[in-house]
């Protein structure tokens, strides 16, 4: 009889665990023992996986340890193991994978932090030594439009928690990797780069607080990314935070805000954003 696996919801059961048991799960599954490097997906990135190189595996996230089906119309619910096509000709022991998450869960779905911070622990479970954090966001910055991408230097978590449980102390001086920004200015020099802000959400901010976040240091502003950050640091991973501009912040645009504006930006930008981010990460 098989022993059942501890539940995330269980303040009892370290986090940890259950990514292993979700690494081991991909491992046996995709035939791959070690994934180099991680991604994953938000708002209108997702066509990069299919120019990332071959998918060896394609697995439905619900049926992972952890995961659960998406609840938001535009973000995928799959997890794919991918060779990296920049290496063609390598010898079996020199090919990388790429693993690419598409079943991000956000804060305000209301499953818990620990379900936000999953994805980051098993990437980090699964080998990778990078994490590549995507996401669609509201931009602060006029001169910032919607298709505009921006690559995150920094962050404010203002969501009221953390995914780091107990005295656990984790410096996040250079959280956004520096290197990591380097290599994708080598793909395109003219990439900007700024203050990502995390809110709670579901609703979006109110132009007070979309000033309020201005003062504060913030260039962009969403619902996601920092907290996955976070956890990601703890796990060791070099991180890299790529945004799109799905829209102007509210209150520097007059227009009303909408998620199906969100899709909308998403799409147009996809193929372009797509192929910088697939160059991007042929190069990590």
């Amino acid at each position: 009889m098989t022993t059942p696996l501890p539940s995330l919801d269980d303040p009892a059961t370290d986090p940890r665990e259950i990514a292993a048991a979700a690494a081991r799960e991909i491992a046996a599954r995709s035939g791959v023992d070690r994934h180099d490097l991680a991604l994953v997906l938000g708002s209108g990135w997702g066509g990069a996986a299919d120019l990332l190189g071959e998918t060896v595996a394609d697995l439905p996230a619900e049926e992972l340890p952890g995961f659960s089906a998406p609840v938001v119309p535009g973000h995928g619910g799959r997890i794919r193991s991918i060779r990296l096509s920049s290496q063609p000709s390598a010898e079996p022991s020199e090919v990388r994978h790429a693993l690419v998450l598409g079943a991000r869960t956000h804060y305000y779905e209301g499953k818990g932090v620990r379900r936000v911070a999953h994805a980051a622990r098993v990437a980090s479970a699964c080998g990778a030594s990078t994490l590549v954090l995507t996401n669609g966001c509201g931009s602060v910055r006029r001169e910032w439009g919607p298709g505009s991408v921006v690559l995150v230097s920094d962050h404010l978590n203002l969501t009221g928690t953390s995914p780091l449980e107990g005295a656990t102390f984790v410096d996040l001086t250079d959280l956004y990797s520096a290197r990591l920004r380097g290599v994708a200015r080598e793909v395109d020099a003219d990439l900007p780069e700024g203050v990502y802000a995390q809110f709670r959400g579901p609703h979006y901010e109110t132009p007070a607080e979309v000033r309020m976040a201005g003062v504060m240091g913030a260039d962009l502003v969403g619902m996601s990314t920092a907290l996955e950050a976070i956890a990601a640091r703890e796990a060791g991973l070099e991180v890299l935070g790529l945004s799109l501009v799905t829209n102007l912040a509210a209150g520097v645009s007059a227009e009303a805000l909408s998620h199906e504006e969100v899709l909308q930006a998403g799409s147009d930008a996809g193929p372009r954003i797509s192929r910088l981010l697939a160059e991007i990460a042929g190069r990590l």
